[in-house]
């Protein structure tokens, strides 16, 4: 059904919006380039972004509701409906579902009593999976507010929302102190952290992240050990070098070898440049 016209921002709020509207679209020298932030600032005063503040976009912008509507539908971090002081990301994809994501999200969503997207009573919790956080190698993990909390369980994970709920500090794994939905908004929207400590406050890379890099430079742990590839032994790991690596780390023939179902010593499948009878790929028998 046809919607009325979006209601109007207060005239102060508009006011002030217009003033850091045009401290953002100043920053590009095309002022469409300026949607994506201007999302986040009117995201930053009403905790989502509402038809209103897409009526503010379009307004500012010189464009139509339905060109800001097509970009704040496309990207996941615009809210479409109110949403908590907390938004806690469980990341459900595929190696933290199977380091715990799944059972993560499951036990969250019977302790908030909310499904997925959906918000506590409250207003203080809002709930979703999450399908990548980018930190694999401290999965499973959780995000409240874009920050990281690493290496959860189910009662770690319960905890935290626990002490979101009543109050408590919480200090993410890495990164900035945690703050509200709103405040990340306006932060994401490239305005300053203007919280002691804040800018200064680091998140590096942890010993899973630096495991491969110390490896290539031949800082590994004294008894570390290179797999090999498939059919290969592994090797020391080198201890002089990035140059030494690719010597190290190739396999040596394999005693015995690894067999496939029919008996046969594993071998790589022809593909369309050793096999032209068979352009399209790997050759394999039907339901093989």
């Amino acid at each position: 059904m046809p919607q009325l016209p979006a209601p109007a921002y207060p005239a102060e709020v508009l006011a002030r919006l217009e003033a850091d509207a045009k401290e953002v679209i100043a920053r590009y020298p095309g002022s469409r380039s300026a949607l994506l932030p201007l999302l986040h600032l009117v995201q930053s005063e009403e905790g989502y972004v509402s038809r209103t503040g897409m009526a503010f976009c379009a307004d500012q912008l010189g464009l139509t509701t339905a060109e800001v509507t097509a970009v704040a539908t496309f990207y996941t971090m615009y809210r479409r409906r109110p949403s908590g002081d907390y938004q806690v990301g469980v990341c459900t994809n595929t190696l933290c579902a199977v380091m715990g994501g799944d059972a993560i999200f499951d036990r969250l969503k019977d302790h908030l009593g909310v499904g997925n997207a959906e918000t506590t009573d409250d207003g203080k919790v809002t709930l979703e999976h999450i399908e990548c956080n980018a930190a694999c190698d401290f999965a499973p993990v959780v995000m409240v507010n874009w920050e990281f909390f690493d290496n959860q369980t189910p009662e770690s994970a319960t905890r935290l929302v626990d002490d979101l709920i009543a109050g408590r500090t919480v200090e993410p794994t890495r990164g900035a102190p945690l703050c509200t939905y709103k405040e990340t908004a306006r932060i994401l929207a490239g305005f300053p952290d203007e919280r002691p400590g804040a800018v200064e406050a680091s998140g590096g890379a942890g010993p899973a992240s630096l495991a491969g890099l110390k490896l290539a430079r031949g800082e590994a742990a004294p008894h570390a050990r290179v797999v090999g590839q498939r059919g290969g032994a592994p090797q020391d790991a080198p201890q002089k070098g990035a140059e030494h690596l690719s010597s190290h780390a190739r396999p040596s023939p394999d005693p015995h070898p690894s067999t496939s179902p029919f008996g046969a010593p594993d071998a790589t499948q022809p593909t369309s440049a050793s096999d032209p009878e068979h352009p399209a790929g790997p050759a394999a028998e039907e339901g093989e």
